[in-house]
């Protein structure tokens, strides 16, 4: 089965409170009908809880069986087995060690088999397939949530190892301050921040984001000081992988008016943007990438990984987009 094949799709995309479900259109490369639908998901609740509001969501789908499943959510996962191995990520704690495989192939609308894909994979590669990516041969895709996720594309394949890659492509494993990277750029060191520097009880990033635009100095201070390091760590790993596109997504990226000129300063002053040669934006398809990509990698490779060690899309990642 290849891309080019006449196939519809169901994807699921777990994030940290949410589920979403979609058909993707593979001959079309797009969703169905352009329609989602989205479920609340509980990340402290029990295995049960979490495949119950899976099923939930995709049950909202028109699927005609049998059908293979494509789910992208984050790690750390077993993406080849389909098992949980979440520990001390503060979240999805009931599904360590559970075969989520063998929940979903059971309970799925018409569920023949099901396939696991690296979120941040997905969405990177969702947005080099029918998004702001598409037509270049080098491309990097983060993702801005609960933590950062990464991925590393050349040719449509995901590089884990090589010049300007991070260890495995995980750009979280790099620091900045002596500490992780997501101590400086996570929703939950963006309301750290804001708490620190203005002494309040901190509200979540989206009222942060819009006091910002109210004129708050604080919360500016929030973005431009976060943003401008992730350009920083991330502009030595830009020049020597020398991507065209660096595409932005995740919920953070929907403040891009307050987080795309801190990055570009801290990428330019890094050395990662020279000559104009890289195009830095934000997600254009900011919610369906994930769930494309997903569909994709799904119809390229199906359960197994994709062959060559250092580019596999079923390695295991902790990405925490």
């Amino acid at each position: 089965m290849s891309p080019g094949d006449a196939t519809v799709v169901p994807v699921l995309e777990v994030g940290g409170t949410h589920v979403t479900a979609a058909s993707v259109d593979v001959a079309g490369r797009a969703l169905r009908e352009d329609r989602l639908f989205r479920e609340a998901v509980d990340g402290d609740g029990s295995a049960e809880d979490f495949v119950s509001a899976l099923v939930r969501c995709a049950a909202r789908l028109s699927v005609r069986g049998p059908a293979r499943w494509a789910v992208a959510l984050p790690g750390p996962f077993d993406y080849a087995r389909g098992v949980g191995r979440y520990e001390g990520v503060g979240k999805f704690d009931a599904l360590r060690g559970f075969d989520l495989r063998a929940a979903l192939t059971s309970a799925l609308p018409g569920a023949s088999g099901v396939s696991f894909w690296n979120d941040a994979d997905a969405f990177a590669l969702g947005e080099w397939w029918a998004g702001a990516a598409r037509g270049h041969r080098s491309a990097v895709g983060i993702t801005l949530g609960t933590g950062v996720g990464s991925c590393f594309l050349r040719d449509g394949r995901i590089v884990r190892h090589g010049p300007g890659v991070p260890p495995d492509g995980r750009l979280h494993a790099l620091r900045y301050a002596d500490a992780p990277l997501e101590e400086t750029v996570s929703r939950r060191a963006l309301r750290r921040a804001y708490a620190r520097s203005t002494g309040q009880q901190a509200p979540d990033v989206r009222e942060i984001a819009r006091r910002a635009r109210q004129g708050d100095r604080a919360a500016a201070g929030v973005f431009a000081g976060a943003f401008r390091a992730l350009g920083g760590v991330l502009g030595p790993c830009v020049a020597a992988f020398e991507p065209t596109v660096l595409v932005v997504g995740g919920a953070i990226a929907g403040a891009w008016d307050l987080v795309a000129e801190p990055l570009r300063a801290g990428l330019a002053e890094a050395g990662g943007v020279r000559d104009g040669q890289l195009v830095v934006t934000a997600a254009r398809q900011p919610a369906g990438a994930p769930l494309l990509g997903a569909a994709y990698l799904a119809t390229t490779y199906g359960r197994a990984a994709a062959p060559g060690r250092s580019e596999t899309p079923a390695r295991q990642r902790r990405d925490t987009g």
